[in-house]
């Protein structure tokens, strides 16, 4: 996607239409965020692997839904979400923008009703769900994680030799 040029004149900075941008900054800095591959869900995914484990990454738990998990351990059912503290609303680390407030209290409180309609959705279906925050320690998530896809994997097994 080509970039419109950087609006300025007499009257400053002019965001792009459309943009919600309060500056030219702001909006170089919030298109460089990234939606996956994040130096917490690398790390989680990098301690999963090393124990064995093989997962999908960024990908559908559900065919028709448009949300993706961090992890998918699509045998066992359990998904994995690694929540940005900014973007999901952190209630130890998130600190409401200064400038433009109306607009990034709907954008987060957005986001974590999306959270909750996903949890809602994949409990729903059989899924078991799991989300850490990003500042949580990338070892003790990984524990939670390799004993919830054993545990799983565990059931799986006696319910098929019960059949």
């Amino acid at each position: 996607m080509v970039e419109p040029p950087v609006q300025h004149g007499a009257g400053g900075w002019k965001p792009p239409k459309g943009s919600w941008a309060s500056s030219a900054a702001n909006r170089r800095s919030m298109r460089g965020n990234r939606s996956r591959d994040t130096k917490p869900e690398l790390a989680l995914r990098s301690l999963v692997h090393a124990v064995g484990l093989r997962y999908r990454v960024a990908a559908k738990p559900l065919p028709k839904m448009r949300r993706t998990a961090d992890l998918l351990f699509r045998p066992t059912r359990v998904a994995v979400f690694v929540d940005g503290c900014f973007w999901h609303g952190c209630p130890d680390h998130f600190v409401a923008p200064k400038t433009n407030p109306g607009y990034w209290e709907d954008k987060i409180s957005g986001n974590v009703s999306r959270d909750r309609d996903t949890d809602s959705q994949l409990a729903e279906a059989g899924w078991l769900v799991l989300r850490f925050w990003e500042h949580q320690d990338p070892a003790e998530c990984a524990e939670v994680v390799v004993a919830a896809v054993s545990a799983r994997k565990g059931e799986l097994q006696r319910s098929r030799l019960l059949d």
